[in-house]
């Protein structure tokens, strides 16, 4: 009976190891040449974002994607002119990475998802 406790925990703890979450690893660049604020990315069911980016830096954000829909980028240039900036569309499931790159009064969206 010990035996087969013994490996039905260890199945169990074997399945847990091999189980993971689809995540997405974002990264929002700053290369305008300017600071940039009230910087907002809005994905299916949630959106996250940072007060300012720094001109030249990176903000990192790590996120699961329940539903699917559209994204956008949004945010404030330095002579305080709001810019929103459509991008791809993301489904349940998808993992990978997401960059977007703010340069100047546009963005460029670069996803890598499976």
């Amino acid at each position: 009976m010990r035996i087969l406790w013994a490996g039905m925990a260890a199945l169990t703890l074997l399945g847990m190891v091999g189980c993971r979450s689809a995540y997405v690893e974002a990264d929002v660049k700053n290369t305008s040449g300017a600071p940039v604020s009230l910087v907002e990315v809005d994905y299916p069911s949630a959106s996250f974002g940072v007060e300012s980016l720094a001109a030249g830096a990176t903000y990192h954000y790590r996120f699961k994607i329940l539903g699917e829909g559209a994204t956008k980028i949004v945010w404030t240039d330095a002579t305080r002119k709001e810019h929103s900036v459509a991008g791809p569309r993301l489904q349940e499931g998808q993992q990978g990475t997401l960059t977007v790159t703010i340069a100047g009064g546009s963005a460029v969206w670069e996803p890598v998802l499976k």
